[in-house]
Order: C-alpha cells, then sequence, then structure tokens
C-alpha cells in the first residue's frame, strides 16, 4: 500500500471518530442499573498503526537531516531549491516531477529530506522510462528501477560536452578555447563540466546511457547484466537503507561478508590484465583503480606538458581541478579553492577529466559497470598521448560486449533467431533445449530451428555454457548440426546403455563451426555450373551470384575437414578428415574457454620452444617442403601462407583477364571483395561506398570463398593444416594457376 493510501485511510479513521462524538452529543449522567450479568472485559484499543520500513529509512542517507544535499541553499538569497535541483534534492520537487515530467518551480528552502511519500505515491510508482542528459530514454519495467535513476543519472554526458566543444567552436583538441559572450552578456569560459554525484544508472546502462564521454569511432559496453534477479537498483541495493545487499552477493561471492569484500569479487568473464599490472586474479575493484590512477597522472603530464599549466584534482572541493601552483601534483588546502579552479582547459583535456570524474563519483562503478568505466578510462589515456601498450581496454571474445559481434543489433534491440545462437547469451541454450537443428534449402540458404529471436546482449554469459539446472555442470552434448548437414562429436565414450558421453568441446563447436559449406555453394552454384567460367547475370543483366561468406572462427569445421565439409571441396579430391594426430586434438585441449588464449604450458610439454602464441608458427609437423622453397624448417604456419599467398595473387589474375574487372580484398569489411578497376591495391569508391565485387564466376566463387575460408580461421595452421593446404591448392589449380612447385598434402583413399 502506498504512503498517500496509508494517509488517507487513517485521515478516515480520525473522521469517523469524530463523527461519533458529534452526533453523540452531550452526555446526560444516569443511574447505572443493578447488572444482571458479569460485566464484559473492555475490548483492548487498536495497536498504533506502524509504518513499515521506517526506521531503516530515517537512518539512511536519503533522510538524512544534516546533508548538504538537503541544506545547500539555505543561505542562497532567494532561499530557493532552483527548479534544475528541485527533483532530486527535495521531496516536494521528486513528487511534482513524477506527476508530469518535470518540476514547474523552485522549491523553498530549507525544504527538509525525503520522506515515504516522495517514491510511494501513485505517480511515482507507475514510472517505466528515465530520460538521461544525453536525451537517451531507457524503458524498464523492474521494479523501482525507474525512481532509483530519475536522479541517479548523472547531470552531464558526452552531448553536453560535445556541445560545449561546439559552443566555443573548439576545432583544436589541444588549443584552449577563447572565452565567448554568455546569456548574460558577460565573458564565459571554457571550463569543466562535472558528473555529478552517484550516477550510478548512468553507469550502470552504458552507451545505452551515454553518461561518459564515448570517444567517436570507439564502441562501448551497454548495460552490464550481472545475473538473472540480480542486475537492477533495487535487486542490489535495500532501497529503504540504500545499502547493498551483501548478504545476497554472499550467496555466489565466497568470502564477502562486507562491503569492501566486494572490492575482491572477479569473474571469468574478466580474465585479462586491464591495467597492467601482470596481476589478474585482484578483484575488478583494483583493476579499474589500477587505470584510474594511470588516467590521472596522464591528465597532470597533458596539463603541464600541453596545456600549460600544472593540474590537481581534490575529489572533495568545488571544482574539484585546480591549479598546482607548487607543482607537488597535489591539490593542497590553500589551492583547493574555488579562486583556483583550473583555467587552461582544452577540448581534449576537458574530455579525460571528464571521464576521470564520472569514474570517480561513482564509487560502486566496479560492481555497476566495470568494463564501461574500463574503456572510458583506457581510451581516455588513449587520447592524452598516453601509452596504453601495457592495458587491455577489450574482453575475450566472448564477453566482449563492446564489440560488433553483439552490438550489430543495437538498433532493434532484438537478435534475429538466425544467428541468436551465437550472437545472444541467452541463444544456445534454447537451441540446445529445442534440439535445434540447421536444414540447408535447395537454393543454399542455412535455416535454424529450434530457437526464436533473442534479446541483444552484453557477450555471454555464465549460463550460455553452464547449464543453470545442473550448476555448474555444463549442457549435455553429445552430437552437433553443421551447416553440410552432418552431425560431428567429439564425444568417443559410451555410458553404460551405449549412449555417447557429451564432452565440453562439443559446446564450442555449435557456434565455431562458420554458416556455409561444399553443399551449400554448390547450391547456389547449380543454375551456373555449366560454364563455370562465364560471369553469372541474370537476364536483366544484373549479377546472378553474391559472395558466400563462410562467416567466422569456423575451426570445429577445420578440425572435422572432410567430415564437416566446410571449406568447398572439388569434385573428384579426396580430402583429410578430423586431425586426429596430434595428441591434443579438442578445443579445450588446447583453449582456455574463459580466456580463449593458447593453453601454451599444454603445448610446452612437447614443444619446449613455446613461450608465447608468435611462437606457435614456428611448430612445424614434418619435413614435406610444402610450398617449394627449400626451407623444411620453417613452421607450417609458413608454408601453409605460401599457398594463401598464391592463391591470392591467382585469384586478382583470373578475376582480370578472365572475369574482365580487377578484385581486390579487405578481411575487415563486409563483403570482403572489392572492384580494384584502378589497380591500385584499393577498392574502388562511389557515392555509395566502396564497390563490392559482382563479376562473378563460379570458378572465381568458389577460390575467393576457400581464400575467405583460410582467413577467418586464423588457427587453421594448427588446428588442421593438411585440409587448409589442400583446399587451397585445389583452388589454385582450378583457377589455372601454376602448383608445379607446391606439395598437396597426401589424403586417405575414399572408403570402398
Amino acid at each position: 500500500m502506498s504512503m498517500k493510501k496509508i494517509l488517507l485511510l487513517l485521515g478516515a479513521t480520525i473522521l469517523f471518530a469524530v463523527v461519533l462524538v458529534a452526533c453523540g452529543g452531550k452526555p446526560v449522567p444516569t443511574a447505572a442499573p443493578a447488572p444482571s450479568v458479569a460485566p464484559v472485559e473492555a475490548t483492548p484499543t487498536e495497536a498504533p498503526m506502524v509504518i513499515p520500513n521506517l526506521d531503516t529509512f530515517e537512518a539512511s542517507g536519503h533522510a538524512d537531516a544534516k546533508a548538504e544535499a538537503f541544506h545547500h541553499w539555505d543561505q542562497a538569497i532567494p532561499a530557493e531549491i532552483p527548479v534544475d535541483c528541485a527533483k532530486c534534492h527535495s521531496s516536494a520537487g521528486f513528487q511534482d516531477f513524477a506527476a508530469d515530467g518535470k518540476v514547474d518551480a523552485a522549491v523553498k528552502a530549507p525544504a527538509g529530506t525525503f520522506a515515504c511519500e516522495t517514491c510511494h505515491n501513485d505517480a511515482a510508482e507507475a514510472l517505466t522510462s528515465v530520460t538521461f542528459p544525453s536525451g537517451k530514454v531507457i524503458n524498464t519495467s523492474e521494479e523501482g528501477e525507474a525512481i532509483c535513476m530519475q536522479c541517479h543519472q548523472g547531470r552531464e554526458s558526452k552531448v553536453s560536452v560535445d556541445k560545449q566543444i561546439a559552443d566555443f567552436n573548439a576545432t583544436d583538441a589541444d588549443k584552449i578555447p577563447a572565452p565567448i559572450k554568455g546569456a548574460d552578456g558577460k565573458d564565459k569560459n571554457f571550463g569543466f563540466l562535472n558528473v555529478h554525484y552517484f550516477a550510478a544508472g548512468g553507469t550502470l546502462y552504458g552507451s545505452q546511457a551515454q553518461m561518459g564521454y564515448e570517444y567517436d569511432g570507439k564502441v562501448y559496453d551497454p548495460k552490464f547484466r550481472h545475473v538473472e534477479g540480480f542486475d537492477t537498483c533495487v535487486a542490489c541495493h535495500d532501497q529503504h537503507a540504500t545499502q547493498v545487499r551483501v548478504e545476497k552477493c554472499a550467496l555466489c561471492h565466497e568470502g564477502v561478508k562486507t562491503v569492501d569484500d566486494l572490492k575482491n569479487n572477479r569473474e571469468n568473464s574478466s580474465l585479462v590484465d586491464y591495467n597492467g599490472n601482470g596481476d589478474i586474479k585482484e578483484g575488478i575493484y583494483y583493476e579499474l583503480k589500477g587505470l584510474q590512477d594511470a588516467l590521472l597522472a596522464q591528465i597532470q603530464t597533458y596539463a603541464k606538458d600541453t596545456a600549460g599549466q600544472a593540474i590537481a584534482y581534490s575529489p572533495d572541493a568545488y571544482p574539484y581541478f585546480f591549479a598546482d601552483t607548487n607543482g607537488n601534483g597535489q591539490a593542497d588546502p590553500d589551492e583547493a579553492q574555488a579562486s583556483n579552479g583550473y583555467k587552461n582547459w582544452t577540448p581534449r583535456l576537458l574530455k579525460a577529466a571528464y571521464n576521470y570524474q564520472a569514474s570517480v563519483k561513482d564509487p560502486g562503478a566496479f560492481a555497476h559497470n566495470a568494463k564501461y568505466m574500463i574503456e572510458l578510462t583506457y581510451d581516455s589515456i588513449q587520447d592524452l598521448g598516453g601509452d596504453v601498450s601495457k592495458y587491455t581496454r577489450d574482453d575475450a571474445g566472448h564477453f566482449a560486449g563492446d564489440t560488433e559481434a553483439f552490438r550489430h543489433w543495437d538498433s532493434t534491440g532484438v537478435v534475429d533467431y538466425s544467428c541468436a545462437k551465437c550472437h545472444s547469451a541467452t541463444g544456445l541454450p534454447e537451441f540446445i533445449k529445442n534440439n535445434g537443428t540447421l536444414v540447408l534449402t535447395p537454393s543454399g540458404a542455412l535455416t535454424i530451428a529450434g530457437i526464436g529471436s533473442q534479446p541483444a546482449s552484453n557477450g555471454f554469459m555464465c549460463t550460455t555454457c553452464h547449464d543453470e539446472a545442473n550448476w555448474p555442470n555444463r549442457y549435455a552434448v553429445t552430437t552437433v548440426p553443421f551447416p553440410s548437414g552432418a552431425k560431428l562429436t567429439f564425444s568417443t565414450e559410451k555410458d553404460d546403455k551405449g549412449n555417447l558421453k557429451p564432452v565440453d568441446a562439443n559446446l564450442c563447436i555449435e557456434c565455431h563451426q562458420g554458416r556455409e559449406s561444399t553443399n551449400s555453394v554448390n547450391a547456389a552454384l547449380k543454375p551456373f555450373a555449366k560454364d563455370p567460367d562465364k560471369v553469372a547475370v541474370k537476364d536483366d543483366g544484373s549479377p546472378a551470384l553474391s559472395f558466400r561468406n563462410v562467416h567466422y572462427f569456423a575451426a570445429g569445421a577445420t578440425l572435422f575437414g572432410d567430415a564437416a565439409k566446410g571449406a568447398y571441396q572439388y569434385d573428384g579430391q579426396n580430402y583429410v578428415g578430423q586431425n586426429v594426430d596430434h595428441p591434443l586434438n579438442k578445443c579445450t585441449d588446447c583453449h582456455d574457454v574463459h580466456q580463449l588464449g593458447v593453453k601454451l604450458d599444454a603445448c610446452k610439454a612437447c614443444h619446449t620452444n613455446v613461450n608465447s602464441e608468435e611462437d606457435l608458427f614456428n611448430i612445424r609437423m614434418d619435413k614435406t617442403d610444402y610450398n617449394g622453397n627449400g626451407d623444411t624448417s620453417e613452421g607450417i604456419y609458413k608454408e601453409m601462407d605460401s599457398f594463401r599467398v598464391a592463391l591470392y595473387a591467382e585469384i586478382q589474375n583470373y578475376a582480370e583477364t578472365k572475369a574482365g574487372t580487377p578484385i581486390v580484398y579487405d578481411p575487415n569489411a563486409y563483403p570482403y571483395f572489392f572492384v580494384d578497376a584502378d589497380k591500385d591495391g584499393k577498392p574502388d569508391t562511389n557515392d555509395k561506398g566502396p564497390v563490392a565485387y559482382t563479376a562473378w564466376t563460379p570458378r572465381l566463387l568458389t577460390a575467393a570463398y576457400n581464400y575467405q575460408y583460410s582467413i577467418k580461421d586464423p588457427g587453421g595452421f594448427a588446428h588442421n593444416p593438411k585440409y587448409v593446404m589442400q583446399f587451397l591448392y585445389d583452388s589454385i589449380k582450378d583457377l589455372g594457376g601454376d602448383v608445379s612447385k607446391l606439395t598437396r598434402p597426401e589424403a586417405p583413399a575414399p572408403a570402398q
């Protein structure tokens, strides 16, 4: 029941009592009759109404009668809390805002603290959306979250920082802008913008709220999704005490007894060395703290060397950044005065200082969205010219929520069912639960059944691979459908019922399998295969073929070779199957499933010279001179790469001489192959951008497909080098290239 309803009920009770007295008038004394029965004991009066959580609330910061947050304007003239501040610094202001989305008038000071009815009123309880200072709108139906974030969102954003830079016409990032005339006609100086305090909502929602200064060309994490049931304000904080529900944290985080213990938390989704100190076991709080310290040091270096005035910071004195007159790097008491506020602001310095302040003024940032803050601090250091070579900005791929693999669907917020299995946190569990299948249509399109569209996610979650109903075990997978139609498995052992035992590596190849195959390419080429060298066009002259992209990191298809047919395999040729020659032949044998890096210690057991991933390129499997250069000591990677280089040269030669249009490849831009009419090694452009290659012949398409396949599995030299060299060799030969110096790896004869 809301406080408003409680007050109404109480008022009605009092009114009823008054009416009873009024109607009875003044009583006339009469003689009491002798009792005929024993007297009945009087009914006790009703106990006083108890307001739930009142004591807890009154001990919280929201009800602190001495707090500066509620008394800052007591001595103002007039003694009023301005409209811009009243929403979050007075009960009346917040209620006014909740009613119609704005505060209509200043509130007389002192206004007192918050009260129960500040949040417990019908209008506030109906709030479901929050508009952040950036203009971004977050819609939420989560209990209480919209109420909390109306105030815990900050007062500035990337938008306001950019606006100030534009208002001052500051086109040079390192130049101190000249003053401009303010609205009052007085000179206005380019100055620091303060995010304000406890902007936890802005941190939590990351790029969706855009509270931090996000640098152009960079991608940032959106809302931090902790675990189901613990990713909202009131799920983690007692809304009356405003304290962290530490007892809830302790359910999963062992050793957590106090709020400070939370600083030591570190999850498997964050096993990279963000701050460069070599420690990936320290709490994520300390990783962020290391970057914050590095950013402040870089701000001070830049201020002195570029802006021309040393700077010092104080978190407790407005305006926070001061001229460091004695150059000791500290804001001494005589320096931390408003009159000594730092003045040599440049656009570049403003952005970095704003981000530093944003990270400091949310003391719970490490829990609210550490990765977003790490990205902001890293980018600020880099933008100031700092050396970031020892720092890490991005997470391992499965948890890199700031990458295209997870951000591609932000415009709609929904990952289409055809991509959701591998590009959302919830897709794979649904696919496995529903025994999902892959179906190849006659045209070569891949249809995925057993899964629906999923919400866009911030990377994978623990429950993407770990079965919540059987925690902490991974989902039990025995066979995996591939785009070619094959069902493959790493499982070799059977249980007492004769069924294959699940293997964790099977989970990996649910996604690391590509999206195309020999079969899908052949289906697309079928109408045009009669003349493999003719540019395929429709009757209206438009292109009839388009490039087929295998997709990324199809390591599973490479490992299984001929069984998966992930690459384009030419008729009449034999290909090696699953690579079982190496003693470590499953994904989880060689890769850390959270960091995704290679388990170098496992390699060193046999390859004693391996000390880094770069050393893996020098490993050799036999003494065959596959690329014909006479060097049988170079790593198998170099042997294989020679095939790839030769194929690309042959693709370019064929495209120009046979297809009639020169071609160029860009591994980082869709659709990867472009027109290069002037043969300058760069894609031609028009008013729409780079010109995609469309002069495909069946023969050129298959070769280009295989070239792309070899690029998009960068570990192919380790996963199955013989298979890769086979399909590269066959592609060169099919284009008419000279393979006389190359040796095609042997393959077993087909079964009779």
